[in-house]
């Protein structure tokens, strides 16, 4: 190891050696005096030393350092969050849910390389809703940094999911089912009160469908007419849910009396595509809550029935009251249901049962609201 000092009497520290295969004269340096004390440079050089008794030669050991570094700023969290979302084929409002939980991970940990994640940066940002009482939103912080760390196991940048660790560490919520009237005497109540209802024709007609179709309130309010076939009476649709894992399309067979809705909205609402667009602009479906808020005006609290309650209504009275196959009404809830070779059953299949279980079932949601007084 010597100084060297150019013709501007600036200073810096070298260190020769001979390439551990090649045998070839290497320069190392070891930065500039003063800056470099003398102590530094040594140092330096006993690590150089130590290297090249491994026989590693110590400059390129630096240079993949230096890149090492540089890549670890590239693959920050938030940099393979945000790939790992281009590869998603979500829907938009998941997106826009993704987007909330990654804002409150990335604050915390985002400009962490994702190697160097431990399960404890985890666990604190998953604490920051657990202090809140939102062990839920807990859950699925945690949740989602399992996803983008698997994603960077797939792709090389980690070693392993480290959310695996945090089994146990996290409060479990409570688990919270969706309002629903499951008495044939209350839902006739019900669907007696949906008929007074008084409100926007469009919000009516989709008040009025919504037990009898029994999907998703999602997939209703995202309905579209040339999804409508009149001449077979059926709604043919992927739903969101499950449009990026199967892609399987859904077919809602129509009765009566929901193609007869229908056939009334159908004039007020063809410019747009949605069969229930919303009230400030054709271009967009009707809001998620809608719905709900129509039957708050009716008089039903939030933890009497919801949207989403039509479809635990429709399942225990098709089941024990109609006394329909049970996997012909999972498989119309859009359940994967499997037949008994554990094989998943193709959602179009026993077409022929289920028009006939809709028709059946908006004639027995006719024939009990008929009897309220």
């Amino acid at each position: 190891m010597y100084l060297l000092i150019d013709k501007n009497n600036n200073k810096f520290w070298r260190f020769d050696y001979y390439h551990p295969y090649t045998k070839k004269r290497n320069t190392i340096s070891f930065g500039s005096y003063p800056e470099v004390s003398l102590a530094d440079a040594r140092s330096r050089r006993d690590d150089a030393r130590s290297l090249l008794a491994q026989n590693i030669d110590p400059s390129e050991s630096r240079k993949l350092e230096t890149i090492n570094q540089v890549n670890s700023l590239k693959n920050t969290f938030s940099a393979v969050s945000e790939e790992w979302m281009t590869k998603q084929n979500l829907a938009e409002s998941t997106i826009a849910k993704n987007k909330k939980f990654f804002q409150v991970i990335v604050d915390n940990i985002g400009d962490k390389p994702i190697n160097s994640i431990t399960p404890m940066d985890i666990l604190n940002v998953c604490r920051i809703y657990e202090r809140e009482e939102k062990y839920e939103t807990a859950k699925k912080i945690k949740v989602k940094c399992g996803q983008i760390l698997r994603y960077g196991v797939a792709i090389g940048l980690c070693e392993r999911d480290v959310t695996q660790d945090l089994r146990g560490a996290l409060k479990t919520p409570v688990v919270n089912h969706m309002a629903a009237i499951t008495s044939p005497k209350e839902f006739a109540v019900l669907l007696s009160d949906i008929d007074h209802y008084e409100g926007t024709i469009i919000t009516k007609t989709a008040l009025k469908i919504a037990p009898l179709v029994f999907v998703r309130p999602g997939e209703l309010r995202h309905a579209k007419w040339s999804e409508i076939d009149f001449e077979k009476n059926i709604w043919s649709y992927t739903p969101p849910k499950t449009k990026s894992k199967t892609g399987v399309e859904l077919i809602v067979p129509l009765s009566t009396q929901v193609v007869d809705l229908l056939k009334v909205l159908q004039p007020i609402t063809c410019n747009s595509e949605y069969v229930f667009p919303a009230i400030t602009s054709a271009l967009k479906p009707m809001s998620k809550n809608t719905i709900n808020q129509a039957l708050r005006r009716l008089g039903y609290e939030k933890k009497q029935v919801s949207s989403h309650g039509f479809r635990a209504s429709a399942r225990t009275m098709l089941d024990e009251v109609i006394q329909f196959p049970v996997e012909i009404i999972e498989m119309q809830l859009g359940h994967q249901v499997r037949d008994m070779h554990g094989r998943a059953y193709n959602r179009t299949k026993h077409l022929k049962e289920r028009k006939e279980m809709m028709q059946k079932w908006s004639d027995y949601c006719e024939e009990i609201k008929s009897g309220v007084k």
